[in-house]
């Protein structure tokens, strides 16, 4: 591999492309001011993310006109971006790409999004859980968890099947049954997470559902039951509610945005916020419905607050 292809730098190449002296890298990169990770004791730089670092660097940022947002599906998340998008006018632009937590998170590892919205598990586990998730992720160091809100998890069915959800231990009789047609999310999104999670406390297995259909995000889980092609699969109440489907409602989920930090001083993600806890933001919400925004904007962890080795 040639010089030019290698995926990292070392200090003194670092320091080469910054026009600094290496003690200041050895600074920087201490300090997590500069994107890096010390490997059998020696400082390694990922190319991609410090040519991004230098180019956000630049005049406070060339790219503080728009706001990449990527990782998991939320109705009110999506309905926000393009209002938000509306009042920019053309001035900035928000840009919102769902893939699911994890993969969510590789990319903004790899400096390909700003912003990744991630939810694994229950609200109350989501202290523990979500920044345990992060850090298995290159660059965490870097990056902060902040919360948006928090929303109703559960199983989105059929809206003729609205009876079930008064008693959802019934509905777990019929789950494993051939005729109960089942749309799963992609694995690596936080709602297959949860699904498993559901079974296991029914004494169940993925293997032993019928599987009819993969969805991409919460909406297309809606979208496939509200056109028949399935009978009930994992997702909110939020997106139940915009197709108007059926709900079981099993738990709240944390949902939370997971960024770097000179990201989240911008103020296209400080206006997301402030959005959200506006008179039409809370109007919007409670439309959707299934949402908290007590904790919305609130600081939850930092990943230079972690040991370092």
């Amino acid at each position: 591999m040639s010089e030019a292809d290698n995926p990292f730098l070392n200090v003194h190449q670092v320091a080469e492309l910054l026009h600094l002296n290496e003690k200041k890298i050895y600074q920087l990169a201490s300090d997590g001011a500069l994107p890096a990770t010390k490997v059998t004791g020696k400082w390694l730089f990922p190319r991609r993310l410090v040519e991004h670092w230098i180019l956000e660097s630049c005049h406070h940022g060339v790219l503080t006109d728009r706001l990449m947002i990527t990782g998991s599906d939320d109705p009110l998340l999506a309905a926000m971006v393009m209002r938000l998008n509306q009042q920019q006018r053309g001035q900035a632009f928000y840009g919102h790409s769902v893939t699911g937590t994890q993969l969510g998170l590789e990319l903004l590892s790899q400096g390909r999004a700003d912003v990744c919205a991630i939810h694994w598990g229950r609200a109350e586990e989501s202290e523990l859980r979500h920044p345990a998730l992060i850090r298995g992720h290159q660059g965490y160091r870097h990056w902060v968890l902040v919360r948006l809100f928090r929303r109703s998890q559960g199983l989105i069915i059929r809206s003729e099947d609205r009876h079930l959800s008064l008693h959802p231990q019934g509905l777990t009789h019929g789950l494993s049954g051939a005729s109960r047609r089942w749309v799963m999310r992609q694995e690596g999104a936080g709602s297959q997470r949860f699904l498993k999670e559901w079974l296991a406390g029914q004494q169940l297995r993925l293997e032993q559902l019928n599987c009819n259909a993969i969805a991409y995000s919460e909406r297309e889980v809606a979208s496939l039951i509200a056109r028949n092609e399935a009978d009930i699969g994992p997702g909110t109440l939020s997106a139940a509610n915009e197709f108007g489907l059926g709900f079981i409602p099993v738990s709240e989920e944390a949902f939370d945005l997971v960024t770097p930090r000179n990201v989240y001083f911008r103020s296209l993600l400080r206006q997301l916020f402030d959005y959200l806890n506006s008179a039409p933001g809370l109007a919007l919400a409670q439309s959707l419905g299934g949402y908290s925004l007590e904790e919305c904007g609130k600081l939850l962890w930092r990943g230079d607050a972690v040991q370092h080795d």
